[in-house]
């Protein structure tokens, strides 16, 4: 498996990205639940990584599993996060079209990433480009909330917490839990840091 963190292509991009976020199909109010850690989605993740990686070859140059699904023992929304790196994110003629030909559909398109996902809503697909500066921080919150069982502890109960409110999307949940997020991978890096 490569390294997510690699330095962008000096190669340039096919076209210009685009500017302002797409959500295709508007915004979606969905129940928001947490489901007890299931010890398939390891095996989920899997069978979607060949799904992905035989639609694309080498066009993805790096498939991993992400977000809270990907950390053992973590209650989460059931649904399995998989972040797919490529050269060029505005060449969605390399990854778009087999992905869509593989059967996901596009979700979102927005400056640096686009996400297709199952019809059945149960995974993300996250596609980024090699050295895009969010991909460091899927792996080191992923990496850090599977040893620090604190940290770990305390994402669930701020998620339980979240939950407990009303949110107009899934989106706007998602920014709720930044303040968090933010704290643990400071705490992460600090830990990183220190050896």
């Amino acid at each position: 498996m490569s390294e997510p963190d690699q330095p962008r292509p000096t190669t340039g991009r096919r076209r210009a990205d685009v500017t302002r976020v797409e959500l295709v199909g508007g915004v979606e109010r969905r129940d928001l639940y947490l489901v007890e850690p299931d010890e398939t989605w390891p095996a989920q993740y899997a069978v979607h990584e060949r799904r992905i990686r035989d639609a694309l070859g080498r066009v993805a140059v790096d498939v991993q599993h992400i977000g809270s699904t990907s950390v053992p023992g973590l209650a989460a929304k059931p649904i399995v996060d998989v972040l797919v790196l490529v050269e060029d994110v505005t060449a969605e003629e390399d990854y778009l079209d087999p992905l869509l030909g593989a059967g996901y559909v596009l979700r979102v398109r927005e400056p640096g990433h686009r996400m297709v996902r199952t019809p059945e809503l149960d995974v993300h697909v996250h596609v980024r480009e090699v050295g895009a500066p969010e991909v460091p921080d899927y792996t080191l919150l992923r990496d850090h909330l599977r040893r620090d069982l604190e940290d770990r502890a305390l994402y669930e109960r701020t998620k339980r917490e979240l939950l407990a409110g009303e949110w107009a999307d899934m989106n706007a949940y998602a920014d709720a839990k930044t303040a968090v997020i933010d704290e643990i991978k400071t705490r992460a890096r600090t830990r990183a840091a220190d050896g």
